[in-house]
């Protein structure tokens, strides 16, 4: 993972793994989390009186939170660089911006897309945040959520600059791939406008959600409008997953090739084709969460805090499943196992900086170009 993102390697082997330094900083920082939130529930009591009042203790975990991120912790082995390299990285990213590939543009991508998952919970903590300064005398950040705090805008707004980010992450290759000579390898670019046009389904879904929890008694061709925009949106993701971040032949011709798997590919490292199948209907379960709202049931049980949470989460756990085999797939075309896809921008490595793979050999050979249909990934 640190050769895909160009993050420098230790410099001497006596020093901590990179994993291992991230453990311990993941560590560091739930065990943190899990003290505050054990306080909170001695302190408090059930009561409900007492959840208002302590409100502070929440707001109080964020702030050390972001300070472990600044300060140095060299004596518990846990990187400073690789928190300010995180906190360079997220600044880039937050302004839309991509590094090279030469500097880790697969990182940028990774965090870009990592924040859609998050939007819906970093508009809650906006919320919280609102609640907690600007919610008055009787303003609390443990009352029940004011999705209105700030106005009727700025809650989707937040929600949207995720997929923003990633739209102009994705215009930004389209003009790279443009500025530079044509080659075959790379193409025209058109798969990055197709990757851009994913990112904006997101917005009608947004937009549409706010107008409608604006309207009291609701309509049904806005209704109608939020439904359809929601199964664009879900497919459209879904098959983006599958067929470019994974790159999976389940939606093309050679899905019935003799070489592979049905709907997958001749080389897996994660593991077993079975995982795979388990994986992708996962992905599409998970991606059409929002349908819970169909139901009259459904939507009464979305009304509740707890389900938010869960539903929230369940989206957070499918982008951590679809990391591990968005990772495979650039480890094994970015080192020469498999054959440059059409329309991706490439960043050669050396082949003595390639890193080897179990059951591989030091000059592995790609696979046939004529089972290979795969176009960019974004």
């Amino acid at each position: 993972m640190p050769a895909l993102i160009r993050y420098p390697g230790r410099s001497h082997s006596s020093q901590t793994t990179h994993h291992h330094s991230t453990y311990r900083l993941a560590s560091f920082l739930s065990l943190t989390t899990a003290f505050s939130i054990a306080l909170f529930w001695l302190l408090t009591r059930r009561d409900p009186r007492r959840v208002i009042d302590y409100d502070w203790l929440p707001m109080t975990n964020l702030l050390v939170l972001a300070a472990l991120f600044a300060i140095p912790l060299r004596r518990l082995s846990v990187s400073h660089t690789g928190r300010s390299r995180l906190l360079w990285t997220l600044r880039r990213v937050g302004l839309g911006g991509l590094a090279e590939a030469k500097d880790g543009k697969f990182g940028d991508i990774l965090l870009a897309d990592v924040l859609t998952s998050y939007a819906k919970v970093l508009a809650d903590l906006f919320v919280c945040l609102c609640m907690f300064f600007f919610g008055g005398r009787d303003g609390s950040a443990t009352a029940r959520p004011d999705r209105g705090c700030g106005g009727h805008v700025l809650v989707p707004l937040i929600m949207a600059v995720p997929s923003a980010i990633r739209l102009r992450q994705c215009l930004i290759e389209f003009g790279r791939v443009r500025a530079a000579p044509y080659r075959e390898a790379t193409g025209w670019g058109g798969q990055h406008l197709a990757n851009a046009a994913k990112y904006s389904t997101a917005f009608p879904v947004i937009v549409l959600g706010a107008l409608l929890r604006g309207q009291k008694d609701g309509s049904p061709g806005l209704y109608k409008a939020w439904v359809a925009a929601c199964l664009l949106n879900s497919l459209y993701s879904f098959y983006w997953d599958v067929a470019k971040d994974w790159d999976l032949t389940l939606f093309s011709a050679a899905r019935d090739s003799p070489d592979h798997p049905f709907g997958l590919r001749r080389t897996l490292l994660v593991h077993k084709p079975g995982v795979y199948y388990t994986v992708i209907a996962l992905d599409l379960v998970l991606r059409c969460t929002w349908m819970i709202k169909l139901s009259a049931r459904g939507d009464h049980i979305s009304d509740f805090e707890s389900s938010i949470f869960l539903i929230q989460f369940l989206e957070v756990f499918r982008r951590w499943v679809w990391i591990f085999f968005r990772v495979e797939t650039e480890w094994y075309v970015e080192f020469g196992l498999l054959i440059p896809p059409q329309g991706r921008v490439e960043s050669p490595v050396a082949p003595e900086t390639a890193p080897l793979l179990p059951n591989s050999s030091s000059n592995p050979k790609p696979q046939d170009p004529k089972c290979d249909d795969r176009v960019e990934y974004g």
